[in-house]
């Protein structure tokens, strides 16, 4: 079934942007996720409601959200510092997804994903505007999880020789 969207007022923007981040501070990302999508209908390069986008999509991974989709909304951020930061998000949010499923490499995925969050976030760390640590705190945590979590770890892949008949 389609429906035809009806719009917001550019007066509304603002109020609608403190609902999307009381849906997301509730646990409805979806809702959050649908306030954003209005938003950006009507002002698509709207940084605020792309960042919060971003971050419902995230909220939802493991359910409706994919880190695909999550990056389509994050090549769309302007700013290179924001663009590090939230590549390092997606892979720290997805890396905890894969750290509660039970499937064979789950780990291995896991541990992957955090190292390059840390990276993402070491870059974001040389870019930061004076007095925003976020980058260091979120670095931090993946260390971290991966110091306390020892059953992620990389996956070992033995590389064999090819063995010659003389």
């Amino acid at each position: 079934m389609k429906f035809d969207l009806k719009s917001l007022s550019p007066e509304a923007i603002p109020e609608a942007l403190e609902k999307a981040h009381r849906y997301r501070l509730l646990n409805e990302p979806s809702q959050a996720e649908s306030i954003c999508l209005d938003i950006l209908h009507i002002e698509p390069a709207n940084q605020t409601a792309l960042t919060t986008l971003l971050l419902a999509i995230t909220d939802q991974f493991g359910a409706d959200g994919t880190p695909a989709r999550a990056r389509e909304v994050l090549v769309k951020l302007t700013g290179e510092y924001e663009r590090s930061y939230y590549a390092g998000m997606i892979l720290e949010r997805s890396a905890r997804v894969h750290m509660r499923l039970a499937l064979p490499g789950a780990v291995f995925k896991a541990y992957d994903e955090f190292v390059v969050a840390m990276q993402w976030y070491e870059n974001a760390e040389a870019l930061r505007p004076p007095g925003n640590d976020d980058a260091i705190l979120r670095w931090n945590t993946c260390a971290r999880t991966l110091m306390r979590h020892r059953e992620l770890k990389p996956e070992h892949v033995e590389k064999l020789e090819p063995v010659l008949d003389d």
